[in-house]
């Protein structure tokens, strides 16, 4: 992962690696889910009682299925379920506009670039890259490009400009998710080892967890929190200062842990925690699902001074 100067350290939560260096912002939030499966060795349909809870954004949603049968299986969505992606596809559709010079008009003096509000109602209404793409050219002009220096005006042509753009697209994006963008991500928990990796394994998958730049569990340390040893421990190990780092804690001891490292820290507060002191953080929220990564807008708050901004 590329190198930074600026490094988040984050406690039992799955890291994003949806991590933008334009204008487009990154969702931190995390959508905590536990299944309490009721089981019977009866063969009868009544035993199988699988129950879900989900919060996000400090609301709860109950699902249940009495009978054997009724929930067999759970499928999700990925962008915008898993992963909040979208503003990520569109950074990878404006960079390869880019690339290919794409330009909807003979006036325009720049590249096509989708706007945020653009795009949002764009992908809400049309599925898929490249009818996104044939429908927005037939509607404001096919382009010029690298590809075509006068804008195609016949069907094979046409498709294979959209195929062409579409596939150094998807390319870009791969590379804008492997790469985290330059920002560090570890986790450090107080947590035995053995369970914090179990836990890990199965909430952000193997390759997720063995992506991490750093991880370090209450093994690792002499010292638990509030003692900042496992803080400094992972500054030091990611290369940064403890002040080019972001600490999302959801306790006070996690925080002065932090603060003692000389970390600035978020708290995201559990029901067990809400009360407890944290004045010495910079921010206090429920949950982070209306904290976003930014570097094109101009809000003046502590948090963002660390590129992230309240929606």
């Amino acid at each position: 992962m590329a190198s930074s100067s600026s490094s988040f350290t984050m406690l039992l939560s799955a890291p994003n690696p949806s991590l933008s260096p334009s204008s487009s912002r990154t969702t931190l939030s995390t959508l905590r889910t536990t299944f309490l499966p009721t089981l019977s060795s009866s063969p009868s349909p009544s035993p199988f009682s699988p129950t879900a809870i989900t919060r996000r954004r400090g609301k709860s949603l109950l699902v249940s299925a009495a009978a054997a049968g009724a929930l067999q299986a759970l499928i999700f969505d990925c962008d915008g379920v898993i992963l909040e992606s979208e503003h990520l596809h569109r950074q990878a559709y404006n960079d390869a506009f880019s690339h290919f010079n794409v330009r909807c008009s003979s006036s325009a003096t720049e590249p096509l670039n989708w706007g945020l509000e653009f795009y949002d109602e764009l992908q809400n209404r049309i599925g898929g890259g490249k009818p996104k793409m044939r429908w927005y050219f037939g509607e404001y002009g096919w382009p010029t490009s690298r590809i075509f220096e006068t804008p195609p005006d016949n069907k094979e042509d046409r498709e294979k400009l959209v195929d062409i753009i579409q596939d150094w697209k998807t390319e870009r994006y791969k590379e804008i998710i492997k790469s985290g963008t330059g920002k560090k991500l570890a986790i450090c928990s107080a947590a035995t080892k053995s369970s914090v990796v179990l836990c890990l394994e199965n909430l952000i998958g193997i390759e997720r967890f063995q992506g991490l730049d750093c991880f370090l569990a209450g093994d690792d340390v002499k010292e638990k929190k509030p003692n900042p040893s496992i803080y400094l421990t992972a500054a030091k190990k990611l290369g940064v200062s403890g002040g080019d780092c972001l600490v999302v804690e959801d306790s006070v001891i996690g925080l002065q842990a932090a603060t003692g490292a000389g970390m600035p820290c978020i708290i995201t507060y559990t029901c067990s925690t809400a009360n407890q002191d944290f004045k010495e953080a910079i921010a206090k929220f429920p949950d982070l699902s209306d904290v976003r990564m930014c570097t094109g807008c101009t809000a003046d708050s502590q948090i963002h001074k660390f590129a992230l901004c309240v929606i």
